[in-house]
């Protein structure tokens, strides 16, 4: 695409800002009504699911996958990463010390043996 096919400045101005309202229509949707709207009780409990559903649908693809392709080897750093950081979540819950441990496996296995 050639650059100077996007448009003269009203038009990226009008385009910016046209994004910009639907952003905010779609963000503020539930903060606009002065009641509160009702959700059906199967909305309720997707929208409980939906943050994990999406973490997963957008990690698991990167741990399982290279250049979209399954990967064929036991040597790859992702997977004894993604082990370390399971087992020390099974140990102590939490965020930042299955990172750590995942990465400490990570690391050593990328840079040093190149996996």
């Amino acid at each position: 695409m050639n650059i100077a096919n996007i448009g003269n400045g009203w038009e990226t101005a009008l385009t910016i800002a046209g994004l910009a309202l639907v952003s905010l229509v779609t963000r503020c949707f539930f903060l606009i009504p002065e009641r509160e709207v009702p959700l059906p009780e199967w909305l309720k409990r997707g929208l409980k699911v939906a943050p994990l559903a999406a973490l997963t649908a957008v990690v698991v693809p990167e741990i399982v996958m290279t250049q979209g392709h399954l990967i064929q080897t036991w040597q790859d750093a992702r997977l004894p990463a993604v082990a370390a950081a399971t087992l020390y979540y099974l140990w102590r819950p939490g965020v930042l010390g299955p990172l750590l441990a995942g990465l400490a496996f990570f690391l050593p296995l990328r840079l040093l043996l190149g996996w």
